[in-house]
């Protein structure tokens, strides 16, 4: 059994997934040039990236992931969005995505659970967690059928499900403390080290509440494929 994974940059990789999950991942890298497959292996996941979902003219690539996320969510095939894969999710099955009126949601932050989570395959576990932020456009509305999971304070939109193995989360469960500092470097964000240190502090914590829906993800996978 494999995933077929979508990098949208170098710096957004797996990070924490690569050694949870416990399946071999097919890595695509599109901006290096690499054609987006037009299905994906036995599961799916999209990771995040700087660009916006709609920016096809700068990303080229974004209209054939948007495609395979559409017809892997059609077809049943376990499918993980990740923030910018989340946004690309949800403009492929008919939501909206756009620039989020709050500003950048960065660092460290409280999600919580919303009620329908409590039977989720994947997000049953978490109730009040903390997850790691990095993104200025936002989930505004989410495709028909879509089943919340996970709100916040600053974008009600975080986690949700669409049919039966399909998830979107705006956080990045995948980011290690190394990834989160990468990203802040490369930015000059302000208060960066503040960021940072909260992140480094809540290592374990991370690892405690992602760590299982990874490996339920996988196991997800691993049913879908067998059944």
């Amino acid at each position: 059994m494999r995933i077929t994974v979508i990098e949208h940059e170098a710096d957004a990789g797996l990070g924490f997934l690569a050694g949870w999950l416990g399946l071999a991942c097919d890595v695509v890298r599109p901006y290096l040039g690499e054609p987006v497959p037009e299905r994906a292996a036995d599961g799916l996941i999209v990771l995040g990236g700087e660009p916006a979902a709609w920016e096809d003219d700068r990303h080229p690539w974004l209209p054939a992931t948007r495609d395979l996320l559409r017809r892997s969510v059609a077809e049943g095939t376990p499918t993980l969005g990740i923030c910018l894969g989340a946004q690309l999710m949800t403009m492929a099955c008919g939501g909206t995505v756009e620039r989020g009126g709050e500003g950048l949601e960065v660092g460290l932050c409280e999600v919580v659970a919303l009620p329908e989570a409590a039977t989720d395959r994947l997000l049953s576990g978490i109730g009040t967690g903390v997850a790691i932020q990095y993104h200025r456009d936002v989930m505004n509305r989410l495709p028909e059928g879509a089943v919340p999971l996970l709100t916040a304070a600053m974008y009600p939109n975080q986690a949700y499900r669409l049919g039966e193995n399909a998830w979107a989360v705006q956080f990045h469960p995948e980011a290690t403390p190394e990834i989160f500092v990468s990203w802040t470097a490369a930015s000059g964000l302000p208060g960066a080290e503040a960021l940072n240190a909260r992140v480094r502090a809540a290592e374990d914590k991370l690892v405690a509440t992602w760590r299982p829906v990874a490996e339920a993800f996988a196991d997800v996978v691993r049913s879908t494929s067998s059944g």
